[in-house]
């Protein structure tokens, strides 16, 4: 009897001992799987930022280097606007760059390192918002008090508006995220950093996308007064569709972000899926922002002009990677150019030009 009791005993060591085995490496198999997948999800963020910088960094030497050459241009807050949301951009993706692939290299950067990456992310992503709802109000007041803004334009403030939009794109990083307190308890600078502040931000994106609906929309309403924006006027209709699809794929990402943060809390969707629909969402905004040098650049006539007439960049590629871009956004270019200026002389209350009688 004693011996079957000792048997027994010994059957229940040797199956505890088992499943402890069992459960030890299913548990390390599922950490390797986490690991994996988070791997595979920071490394299509490195791509994805890469890319997104690539191009940008692309279109900057082409239309922020005309804007600086062009004192007309330099003078004008449509272009000085330009140029700093696409400097602002074009920062944000180089750092963006750098931050994702010190994660997937699982470097241990300083304390200060970290902290700086942080501001520079947050202060140029909320710059971007920023100068897209100053370029909104820009064109709000050009049309809809066109001597006021006349008189606001012969003074020399373009410029400072672009130091404004930074100085006030500071204040979140610098408020929101101490210089202390940058890392980890693994020493590591992670993603966990950048979700400090979630209501600050969505309160910042949701001011500005109400301040850029109700520029946008005095703007539709006193074209339609003066009777230059109707169906007719295709360029017109095409031009405020593009804008609405750029300032849709600056603004939606944050807003998707924020959803996505709200069901994980409440457990409505699990961690793998947040993960998953967070990094499908950096990926494709990320590249959709890339048009941005396209639509606020490349489509304005001026700047058209100006790179036809560069000497630096007619006998090389430029050219004909500019015009194809240009294309893909604006077919039939020259054959609407009268009607393009026509349109906007009239939305800016100039005098059009007069035909001999």
């Amino acid at each position: 009897m004693e011996a079957n009791t000792s048997n027994l005993n010994n059957y229940r060591y040797v199956n505890y001992d088992q499943s402890s085995e069992r459960m030890k490496l299913l548990n390390e198999t599922m950490k390797l799987l986490n690991n994996t997948q988070v791997n595979d999800h920071i490394y299509v963020r490195v791509c994805a930022s890469a890319v997104a910088f690539l191009i940008l960094a692309f279109f900057n030497i082409i239309i922020n280097c005309t804007i600086l050459r062009q004192e007309r241009l330099r003078k004008h807050a449509r272009f000085v606007l330009v140029f700093h949301l696409l400097l602002s951009a074009l920062i944000y993706f180089a750092v963006c760059w750098g931050f994702y692939l010190q994660i997937y290299l699982e470097l241990r950067p300083k304390a200060s390192t970290c902290a700086a990456l942080i501001t520079i992310l947050t202060t140029s992503a909320s710059n971007i918002l920023i100068t897209l709802t100053v370029m909104a109000v820009d064109r709000y007041w050009a049309i809809c008090f066109p001597m006021r803004y006349s008189n606001l334009c012969a003074r020399q403030w373009t410029w400072l508006l672009g130091l404004l939009t930074w100085g006030l794109a500071c204040i979140i990083p610098l408020s929101l995220f101490p210089w202390t307190d940058k890392k980890d308890s693994n020493g590591l600078c992670g993603r966990e950093q950048l979700k400090k502040g979630e209501l600050h931000k969505i309160l910042l994106i949701s001011i500005c996308s109400l301040i850029i609906l109700c520029s946008y929309a005095r703007i539709l309403f006193e074209g339609r007064r003066l009777g230059v924006l109707n169906w007719r006027n295709k360029i017109g209709c095409r031009t405020i569709a593009w804008h609405g699809v750029q300032l849709a794929v600056y603004i939606l990402p944050n807003f998707l972000n924020f959803l996505l943060h709200i069901l994980r809390k409440y457990d409505h969707i699990h961690q793998d899926a947040k993960d998953l629909f967070a990094v499908v969402n950096f990926a494709f905004f990320s590249i959709a922002q890339c048009i941005a040098p396209i639509i606020y650049g490349l489509r304005k006539e001026e700047i058209l002009e100006q790179l036809n007439q560069d000497s630096w960049c007619s006998p090389c590629f430029l050219k004909n990677v500019v015009e194809w871009t240009v294309r893909l956004t604006q077919p039939r270019h020259h054959s609407h150019s009268r009607e393009r200026r026509l349109t906007s002389q009239t939305l800016l209350s100039l005098e059009p030009p007069r035909s001999p009688a």
